[in-house]
């Protein structure tokens, strides 16, 4: 997905000292993607209070959205640096085109990873037949050492395993002895769990893991700790156990998000991460000035009002980078 906002903020990220035993609620913020009806997401990484959660630097939560009102998903090609794509479909179909050659379908419960390393450039559109669209929009920042990587996509469709009270789907990483077989650039897990009303969960962690819990659906306590819909919970480092409830009537559903601290200082703005604010110019310059060197050409992307145009990048702010994170 393109962050769209027509001025973005550039965005310093890096780690911060939180201890093992407090559990930080980070609340999200309405993000229109564009355009006269424009579908709307909530965003919760980057933010001033953290930009990192192992090389989790992106998160988007949108619907379940009507797509007769909001419009749905048309976001025009646009490219990507120094970082991999993760959709992830509650409800709904988006189509995927990309520059490197790949035309697919994102479903619901399945895993799309789109590593657009040197440059990549794609496009999305929510399906005709698509009347609710509902899902996750993540992104993963590339170690410096494979931020250069070629483009590449990777498919998977994991299985839905019954545990006591729940039902896990593991698309990164390993959690509760199921491991998905998507390769990763760092250490990494992906879950989504569907929690059964009234029911409570004990999962094993890494303990060099930090993770996050994103509340889509339904009532949460991690621990002792209400968490909201469309709420973020961060964990520090250190915990080797979980354990999640469901207070409600109805089933919770979330996704559970970790990794090794990333232990690199990177840069984000529109569409891009890098490691330095000239470096961003670059990017920006790149795509502007001859977008096919670097990103190359989506085949086949028309947008509901027939354009095939792609988006141009926003105008870069007057100043470089403070530090956040």
């Amino acid at each position: 997905m393109s962050n769209v906002e027509t001025a973005p903020d550039e965005v310093r990220c890096d780690g911060r000292e939180t201890p093992d035993d407090v559990v930080e609620i980070l609340t999200p913020r309405e993000v229109p993607l564009g355009g006269p009806r424009a579908m709307t997401v909530r965003r919760t990484l980057p933010q001033r209070r953290r930009s990192l959660i192992g090389a989790w630097c992106f998160v988007d939560h949108y619907g379940p959205d009507d797509v007769s009102v909001s419009g749905g998903m048309d976001v025009a090609p646009h490219p990507h640096t120094g970082l991999a794509t993760v959709s992830w479909l509650f409800t709904g179909e988006v189509e995927h085109r990309d520059s490197h050659g790949v035309h697919a379908i994102v479903r619901p419960g399945e895993l799309n990873l789109m590593t657009g390393g040197h440059g990549v450039c794609h496009s999305e559109v929510s399906t005709p037949d698509t009347t609710v669209l509902h899902g996750a929009q993540l992104w993963l920042a590339l170690p410096d050492a494979h931020r250069g990587t070629p483009r590449a996509f990777a498919h998977h469709t994991p299985d839905a395993v019954d545990l006591v009270g729940a039902t896990l789907r593991v698309f990164l990483g390993e959690l509760a002895g199921i491991a998905s077989p998507v390769e990763t650039f760092s250490p990494l897990l992906g879950a989504e769990i569907l929690l059964e009303p009234h029911a409570s969960v004990g999962l094993d962690l890494d303990p060099s893991f930090e993770h996050g819990v994103l509340v889509d659906t339904g009532r949460l306590t991690v621990g002792e700790h209400p968490v909201a819909a469309a709420e973020l919970a961060y964990l520090a480092p250190g915990r080797d156990r979980l354990e999640l409830t469901n207070p409600g009537d109805e089933p919770t559903r979330l996704l559970l998000l970790g990794g090794t601290p990333f232990g690199e200082q990177i840069v984000m703005w529109w569409n891009f991460v890098a490691r330095t604010h000239d470096e961003i110019v670059a990017f920006r310059a790149a795509w502007e000035d001859d977008p096919e060197s670097r990103y190359g050409h989506v085949v086949g992307y028309v947008g509901r009002d027939g354009s095939t145009a792609r988006l141009h990048a926003p105008t870069l702010p007057n100043a470089t980078i403070r530090p956040r994170g």
